[in-house]
């Protein structure tokens, strides 16, 4: 059994890549998701219900139910911050956690330790709070596994051209005015945060570079200052935006790589 804290793009890569390879998979997710490239999201279910994503569906459910939608070929996706469905699985059943959150910060114990704990990118430290850890950086060591030390350090800007990322530049709630896969013109209006201050003002977000809305945070939830909430990719090609991305499968193959090698039997 996979656990997957976390639904989100690179998320989502590891869980179709388990989920393909014959793995049972769960993904944990918090009560209101941050996922932006949510087209490419299980996240999505906790909002929708269901998502299907390359063939492929995510079901919101709770942890009774889990055993019926795996028969049914299903990733159910529950509503779970802390990873509390691990004291419920099935004694005997190997239990695997890839944490996937990308918080990029040590992570806390689980109440219930995993049999292989796999963490995602920086923040975690193979033989300290992980027992792997998978490089989530784009470039030549994208993917591979490490089973002693950590990965690359986060360098806190975004990969490619840094005028794609749209952040949030105050608190409050997001009002979209473009849908993921639209063609956005520099200056193009894309959403709007009304603040949390008492004035209630309106800070449009507009599109900082022409390409196709890749990603917006789901509308209607309530933001921090700096979270990023919007990314325009400047190849504008609407079929990406549905599709996971090459980075994303790679760390699903690192994460698979790590099972297979702790877990797998070889002569």
């Amino acid at each position: 059994m996979i656990v997957i804290r976390g639904g989100g793009d690179l998320a989502t890569g590891v869980a179709l890549r388990a989920h393909r390879a014959g793995f049972n998979v769960v993904i944990t997710e918090l009560k209101q998701p941050l996922a932006v490239r949510r087209t490419v999201s299980f996240s999505e279910a906790i909002y929708d219900g269901k998502v299907t994503i390359e063939e492929v569906i995510g079901q919101s459910t709770t942890a009774d139910k889990i055993t019926h939608l795996q028969k049914d070929k299903k990733i159910p996706v529950l509503v779970d911050p802390e990873a509390e469905v691990l004291a419920s699985l099935h004694a005997g059943v190997k239990q695997i956690v890839v944490d996937a959150r990308m918080t990029k910060q040590p992570p806390a114990s689980l109440s219930t330790p995993p049999d292989l704990l796999i963490g995602l990118g920086p923040g975690f430290q193979a033989g300290r709070n992980c027992d792997a850890v998978i490089e989530t950086r784009r470039g030549h060591t994208l993917g591979r596994v490490y089973w002693k030390g950590a990965v690359e350090s986060d360098t806190k800007t975004p990969e490619g051209d840094p005028r794609r990322v749209i952040r949030s530049p105050v608190d409050g709630m997001l009002i979209g005015h473009k849908n993921i896969a639209d063609h956005c013109e520099a200056g193009d209006l894309i959403a709007e945060i009304i603040s949390n201050t008492a004035s209630r003002s309106r800070v449009q977000l507009k599109a900082p570079i022409e390409g196709v809305l890749r990603g917006l945070i789901h509308p209607g939830i309530l933001v921090s200052k700096d979270t990023k909430v919007g990314d325009i990719d400047p190849r504008d090609d609407p079929r990406y935006c549905f599709l996971v991305s090459d980075k994303a499968l790679a760390v699903g193959g690192g994460v698979l790589e790590a099972i297979l090698s702790r877990f797998g039997t070889r002569e």
